[in-house]
């Protein structure tokens, strides 16, 4: 995936994400180059890490799961994030608390 920056249009925020499923437990890991890494405690199997992630996303941002849409790399650990509502700063604050 080419390297991409924290976006906003349309009211809603594009930004990578690189996923780490299985690990210990759920949550933000800083950076990963240009991209937010997360750290999932689901398996990547059938979706379910996809799943937490849309889940935990939501929840972090207090957003609808609706709100929060994979636009790329559905099957990859490099994810282009869409969410509807919140501000790049929200995402940047996030990635480092």
């Amino acid at each position: 995936m080419p390297r991409r920056e924290i976006t906003k249009s349309d009211g809603c925020v594009r930004f990578a994400v690189r996923v780490q499923p299985r690990a210990s437990s759920t949550g933000f890991a800083g950076m990963y180059g240009d991209a937010v890494k997360i750290r999932l405690a689901a398996p990547p199997v059938d979706g379910a890490a996809n799943e937490a992630l849309v889940i935990f996303l939501a929840k972090i941002f207090r957003v609808s799961r609706t709100d929060v849409r994979i636009l790329a790399g559905e099957s990859a650990r490099s994810k282009l994030i869409e969410i509807r509502g919140i501000t790049e700063h929200d995402v940047r604050d996030a990635a480092t608390r």
